[in-house]
């Protein structure tokens, strides 16, 4: 558009601006050279300008793999202007660059030094040193080494012997074959390295006929894709290339950009190369492309939080929380963030206005047991815990898990007092909370009266209520199991209970009975008691074989272990 209306100065400006935010779009490196070349180009002084855009534009996307096209352009342009031996400069460079049409590339090169004569494709220093060689080998030379060397088959171009000598050089039978050995020495050393260009190319091949969509798009990758290009970058990382690693990387993103892990590992990778870099990939991320998810948000408030940048980190935070507010992890991330930095006020002022704007009674639960551990672990205010867990315990009242926090608050105060834990423990008992919780609470009040109790009364009392709270859980547990289905008749229970009976003079064995746990006493053998099978029935008291006296206690009820809670 900015063509049409003759503004060209406006229309570069476009176009810095798109490379600037696509710098591996080779076809847009191809608009733009093109584009400059056509308005600027019959400028004086152009020319200088338009290698040092091609010179970017390589420096930028030059390594990938289907740049071809801007390499040829290159040197289609070099070509054009006359410029061989800068031509020959590229090949040089493009022959160890792996791409997807290396092997297109290595015949023009060849053609190239063929076609041409070496003193205008090579620098005088190479041209003086090859020559030098040649006429060296050449003292010994006999007629059949030429074919030996199989300089035809070398450069797969032959040359007419008809050909005009360039000026100054007089085109005799020794100089055609002097100029043929010259070039195919030259050929000759560029074949090394268009072989090792070659086996990188071969590793790289089925990565990249695995990639389907180098482009982006909003519909979601296939498993085969991702993994693709993960083992691909993986791979690039184990070759040691920064610049490659790095291109790598930046195609990934185009096709990748809506996954998270994909940044998160190019900004772990970039941490050891650049800061800057790194912190460019999670704006990138953060602020164009994924400005609602949560995890990369995090990893970079963790980037500048261990750089020292502290009102970056806040800044982050508070961005993804009002894109996404009410994420319980940002939430907590700001206030540990404050914490870390000893700003306890800042600290307390997020946690109330949390438990405050709370949408449910879950969530402010959970902010109030976070505030209540803070107020008594980092503040050492337990009473303000307490409180903190009284106020969300009149709101939520079934809640367990804040008596259980307020249970631990009051284990962890020094000293511990008995009256407040069992005042928790009775509340517990009588709140309308699940009869498995209330079994466990039970226990849990013996076990706190075994270890700190000062009466012996409260325990027993403890241990009574227990036994009929157990009952009772029991009780409930049976009752559906009695009941009987309507399409039970009366013939079928018969039928049952007959095949369930033993046959007559049949002996049952008793079941056996498991072994102790490792680490535990043996319990009480159940028949011990008042009236010992074997032993003579007495009053109260049973005579032992060795005359001691059996003190007689009752067997341990089934639900309990071997201490008695």
């Amino acid at each position: 558009m900015e063509k049409k209306q003759g503004n060209l100065e406006r229309a570069k400006e476009v176009f810095e601006k798109g490379i600037r935010a696509i710098p591996l779009s080779v076809e847009l490196w191809l608009h733009y050279l093109n584009f400059y070349i056509a308005e600027f180009g019959s400028m004086p002084g152009e020319s200088e300008k338009i290698r040092k855009l091609y010179e970017r534009a390589l420096a930028a996307s030059g390594k990938e793999f289907r740049s071809d096209k801007l390499w040829d352009s290159f040197i289609s342009w070099e070509n054009m202007n006359g410029n061989l031996k800068a031509v020959t400069a590229i090949y040089d460079r493009l022959i160890s660059t792996p791409t997807q049409l290396y092997s297109h590339h290595w015949d023009n090169f060849k053609r190239h030094i063929n076609i041409h004569h070496p003193k205008e494709t090579l620098d005088i220093d190479t041209f003086l040193k090859l020559r030098s060689e040649v006429l060296t080998k050449t003292v010994n030379y006999h007629i059949d080494d030429e074919d030996e060397v199989g300089l035809d088959e070398v450069l797969q171009v032959g040359e007419s012997p008809d050909v005009d000598a360039p000026p100054g050089m007089i085109a005799t039978t020794g100089d055609e074959k002097e100029l043929k050995k010259i070039r195919s020495k030259f050929v000759e050393k560029r074949e090394f390295v268009f072989k090792a260009n070659e086996e990188e190319v071969s590793k790289r091949w089925t990565f990249e006929e695995t990639i389907r969509r180098p482009y982006f798009h909003v519909k979601p990758l296939e498993r085969g894709q991702l993994k693709n290009w993960r083992e691909y970058l993986d791979f690039e990382i184990t070759q040691g290339d920064h610049h490659r690693i790095v291109v790598l990387f930046e195609r990934c993103m185009i096709a990748c950009a809506l996954y998270e892990d994909f940044w998160m590992k190019y900004a772990k990778y970039l941490e050891l190369h650049s800061l800057d870099g790194v912190r460019s990939v999670y704006q990138r991320a953060c602020d164009i492309h994924l400005p609602k998810k949560p995890y990369i948000h995090l990893a970079w408030t963790a980037f500048e939080e261990r750089r020292g940048n502290y009102s970056l980190a806040r800044k982050i935070l508070m961005n993804i929380e009002s894109n996404v507010p009410g994420l319980a992890m940002v939430c907590m991330r700001r206030i540990s963030l404050e914490r870390r930095n000893k700003n306890h006020k800042a600290a307390e002022e997020l946690f109330k206005t949390y438990v405050e704007k709370a949408v449910s009674h879950k969530t402010r639960t959970f902010f109030s047991i976070k505030y209540a551990r803070y107020l008594q672990k980092i503040i050492g205010d337990t009473e303000r815990a307490r409180k903190i867990l009284t106020d969300a315990l009149e709101i939520d009242s079934t809640n367990e898990k804040i008596f259980l926090q307020l249970l631990d608050v009051e284990y962890q105060a020094q000293p511990i007092e008995e009256s407040r834990v069992l005042d928790i423990f009775s509340r517990m008992l009588k709140s309308d909370v699940s009869m498995e919780f209330k079994v466990k609470v039970s226990q849990r009040r013996m076990e706190f009266l075994e270890d700190f109790g000062e009466c012996i009364k409260k325990i027993s009392e403890a241990y009574d209520e227990h036994q009929k709270l157990v009952k009772e859980a029991n009780s409930k547990k049976r009752k559906p199991e009695k009941e009987k289905g309507p399409e039970e008749t009366t013939e079928k229970r018969a039928k049952v209970d007959n095949q369930s009976a033993p046959a007559s003079g049949e002996h049952i064995p008793p079941a056996p009975v498991p072994p102790p746990p490792m680490g535990h006493p043996m319990p009480p053998d159940p028949s011990y008691g008042p009236n010992p099978p074997s032993w003579p029935a007495g009053p109260g008291y049973g005579a032992m074989p060795t005359g001691y006296m059996a003190y007689p206690y009752p067997a341990y009820p089934p639900q309990y272990n071997y201490y008695g809670y």
